[in-house]
């Protein structure tokens, strides 16, 4: 279990802790030895610890670049709380909307308050049901499915990095529906797509799916 560093992260356990919540966590990936066994690169690459961890920094900044496949197109922002325009820094909010788990041919309105912690190199999304907007207006998450918290994490060695994943879901008791969506996620050979898309647009490396035998 990993020790709080923040308050973010210490809400997260607490949730973590409720037997009535749904958790998953996925398999760490080792993504070297994913990206060398499933893909075709234009040149040799091997991805860092460093370069994991600015993929997930950004990624918390601007999820509409990274998760496409999940978030509705020009519907993501994020902000500082009652500093309009203020860089992002560690704490933030962001909203977006993104395919609900269980009806992934709709959209909701997801609201995260957002926690970067550079030493453990660890983000944590706490989900919120309602939050102000940049201009201060009301905004009211997405009922069709419960608030969830989420962190995104980097572990493993400088040149053998891994992809941390979890999630708990505020359900009012445990729900195995989740647990079968999110161990489909598991079962999935391939990088996650938000690994993908740092290789193909921010580290301009192109990069091909091999056919599974």
């Amino acid at each position: 279990m990993t020790e709080a560093s923040t308050p973010a992260e210490a809400e997260f356990e607490r949730a973590w802790k409720e037997e009535r919540y749904t958790r998953v966590e996925l398999p760490p990936v080792d993504v070297n030895r994913v990206l060398a066994q499933r893909y075709t690169t234009k040149e040799p690459l091997a991805l860092t610890r460093a370069q994991l961890w600015d993929m997930e920094v950004r990624k918390a900044g601007d999820p509409g670049a990274f998760i496409p496949y999940v978030v509705r197109e020009g519907s993501a922002a994020a902000w500082v709380p009652g500093r309009p325009g203020a860089e992002l820094g560690d704490e933030f909010v962001r909203r977006s909307e993104q395919k609900l788990w269980l009806r992934p041919e709709e959209y909701g309105l997801v609201l995260e308050e957002v926690s970067l912690n550079h030493e453990q190199q660890i983000v944590t999304f706490i989900g919120r049901s309602a939050l102000a907007d940049a201009q201060g207006e009301p905004l009211a998450a997405d009922t069709r499915q419960p608030v969830f918290h989420v962190q995104h994490g980097v572990a493993g060695s400088e040149d053998q990095p891994a992809n941390t994943w979890r999630i708990v879901l505020l359900t009012e008791a445990h729900d195995d529906r989740f647990v079968e969506f999110f161990d489909g996620m598991a079962a999935e050979v391939w990088l996650p797509g938000f690994i993908e898309n740092y290789i193909r647009y921010v580290l301009r490396v192109p990069l091909e799916r091999r056919g599974v035998a």
